[in-house]
């Protein structure tokens, strides 16, 4: 048998192999370095690299690669049409260089030819193809002589590239998953950060002025963190903000509100259960304090937590370790713990509701949440907060509150604070139609005469009809700038009617006239 037989043997026998790891597995990464090998022993290669294209990005990349260091490897990378290896894949057409030295497209991006005479060496590079696209590229360095046919060479490198196609396709589709997983991650973590920025709790009032500057000093370290202050606050926001600007913002953040969970429940919940531990623990599962590895765990309500569990709370504190229920197995707990509470634990330790001791071990950096009726000059920064939010929501479009709409909302006493605020302007603007937030858009319970929390009680319907009346004279005497017997035209009333309104309201004419001047 002569040297073609030999050599159609060589080629066959490299292609059997080639095949039986595909079929062992798909997955390029597995069986992409064996084939390199293989290629490299059958036809005597000093380099080999398979690159693929990241159709995306438009930046074909090397994937795997024979005879080059790692940090060769990673200087690999191309645009298309860039060097030898982009030509091929912008063209989908094989290329010999028969001599690299003399070749000026030649770049040598991995540097590997560097410290070798490059008169001897050839570069093959032949396209790897699904039906006419080209997904990535086959290259090949060799010692060139007159014995070796750089064709045949294409020829067999073509063949390979053909058989390993589907392999590259869905190695290819792979990267690009991770890619935009890796994308979607960083822009879902860049929001959050932005959303819980310090900069996003709204209101400059001395009272937050204190919390931003608590916050501040205590985001960036592990210090545990206890939240006080008044349902509805935003202790939960807080918790956010200390989370996304410290140095686990890139980790877990969970919240467990302890007192939406039933006592049962609530150990489970937070240091999970073996299989078996108890009725219906069908598989073991992981509690929260295992979800918030190396994250932040936000306890809200901590004042309802039942005894047992302030044990073994405390236990985690000290010794940053647990089991699960029925297990022997220690956890250890890498996770930075943020509580918060609405309720006087100190008058719960005086009733053995509360362990003292956890109390303080939560108690390490305190941070009170200011009421919103001590908050004055943020009410209506956070109003037009919630405008905005909600007119978007709702795709309303909403010019501004009404002078009385004003007065309600910064004289009320707000019991519910910030969520109460923030309910009563979504409230209203829903009801809006004309782009104005009138006083008969809130709530009735901001429409009594005395709202500032000495006389709580609801108005009655001449309070509420009068309030009103009084509001759609001001606006209307707003936009005729004081003039009354344009203002009564306009609302279908006669001067008289007008002018005893405004003496019963109290409304000074002239107010307007003197504003429309200025």
């Amino acid at each position: 048998m002569g040297d073609h037989g030999n050599r159609e043997i060589r080629e066959l026998s490299l292609l059997f192999d080639i095949s039986t790891k595909l079929s062992e597995s798909l997955d390029l990464k597995t069986v992409l370095k064996p084939i390199l090998n293989l290629i490299a022993r059958h036809m005597e290669i000093l380099r080999g690299t398979l690159t693929i294209l990241n159709r995306a990005k438009g930046e074909i990349v090397i994937e795997e690669a024979y005879g080059l260091r790692p940090e060769e490897q990673a200087k690999g990378r191309y645009r298309m049409g860039e060097g030898i290896t982009g030509k091929v894949i912008d063209t989908g057409q094989p290329i010999i260089v028969p001599n690299v030295a003399d070749e000026p497209l030649f770049l040598d991006k991995t540097g590997s030819r560097k410290h070798v005479n490059k008169k001897d060496i050839a570069f093959i590079c032949v396209p790897i193809k699904i039906g006419n696209e080209v997904i990535g590229a086959l290259s090949a360095d060799r010692l060139h002589n007159e014995d070796v046919s750089l064709e045949n060479d294409v020829r067999l490198l073509t063949i390979i590239a053909s058989s390993i196609s589907q392999a590259v396709r869905l190695r290819q589709v792979a990267e690009e998953e991770l890619e935009k997983m890796k994308e979607e991650n960083q822009r879902l973590q860049d929001l959050l950060k932005t959303r819980y920025d310090m900069k996003t709790i709204v209101g400059n009032s001395k009272g937050m002025q204190a919390v931003y500057s608590l916050i501040d000093k205590v985001c960036r370290t592990n210090a545990t963190v206890l939240i006080l202050g008044e349902s509805g606050v935003g202790k939960e926001r807080v918790a956010q903000t200390i989370h996304y600007t410290s140095n686990r913002a890139d980790q877990p953040f969970v919240k467990v509100n302890c007192a939406a969970l039933p006592e049962s429940l609530i150990e489970s919940e937070l240091f999970g259960h073996e299989r078996g531990a108890f009725t219906g623990a069908t598989s073991a599962r992981k509690g929260r304090f295992e979800v918030a590895e190396n994250g932040t765990i936000f306890l809200d309500e901590v004042g309802d937590l039942p005894l047992a569990v302030q044990i073994k709370l405390l236990r985690v504190l000290q010794e940053k370790e647990f089991e699960r229920i029925g297990g022997n197995t220690t956890v250890k707990a890498n996770v930075r713990i943020i509580t918060a509470t609405n309720k006087n634990l100190e008058a719960l330790i005086q009733e053995g509701k509360f362990r003292e001791d956890l109390y303080y071990r939560f108690n390490v950096f305190p941070i009170l949440v200011p009421p919103l009726r001590d908050r004055k000059t943020d009410i209506m920064l956070l109003a037009d907060h919630f405008i905005q939010k909600y007119s978007k929501e709702h795709g309303k479009q909403i010019t501004r509150i009404s002078t009385t709409s004003t007065d309600m909302l910064i004289n009320y006493h707000w019991p519910g604070n910030v969520r109460e605020l923030e309910n009563c302007i979504e409230r209203a603007i829903i009801l809006c139609t004309d782009g104005v937030i009138h006083s008969y858009h809130l709530p009735p319970n901001l429409q009594s005469r005395e709202t500032d929390g000495s006389d709580t009680t609801i108005g009655g319907f001449k309070d509420i009809v009068a309030n009103m009346e009084r509001e759609v004279i001001l606006e209307e005497l707003k936009k005729t700038k004081g003039n009354m017997a344009k203002a009564a035209r306009t609302l279908g009333i006669t001067e008289r009617m007008i002018g005893l309104r405004v003496a019963k309201y109290e409304i000074d004419p002239g107010w307007f006239k003197q504003r429309g001047k200025n």
